[in-house]
């Protein structure tokens, strides 16, 4: 079930954020491979949460979207941190913290489902 719930939220973070920044990133240009290190970072960030929520004993949807939302809040920490220290603008953070906690809620719904 493990393969699934990975191909599962690999997917799910691929469609998410490519409706999530295409609203935001409309009228910019990205280079192309900005799109190949984002199916990178969808795989990679949707083996981890199903790691972090099988080695944590979660077996439902609600307990995963909990492991997964602490996890988008741990990963926001640092945004903020970053912010205070002017290295990323209020907005931009604002943005981060947004995609990271919906994100990584919905990864980690998806492999408690699958757990």
């Amino acid at each position: 079930m493990f393969l699934t719930a990975f191909i599962v939220g690999a997917i799910l973070y691929m469609l998410y954020g490519g409706i999530y920044y295409s609203i935001l990133l409309r009228n910019k240009k990205n280079h192309p491979i900005a799109y190949v290190v984002s199916v990178l970072v969808a795989f990679v960030s949707s083996f981890l949460v199903g790691t972090i929520v099988q080695a944590t004993g979660v077996e439902s949807i609600l307990g995963g979207a909990l492991t997964g939302m602490a996890i988008g809040f741990l990963i926001s920490i640092v945004y903020v941190k970053n912010t205070m220290f002017g290295l990323i603008e209020k907005r931009a953070c604002y943005i981060a913290i947004g995609d990271h906690f919906v994100i990584f809620t919905i990864l980690g719904a998806v492999h408690g489902f699958f757990a």
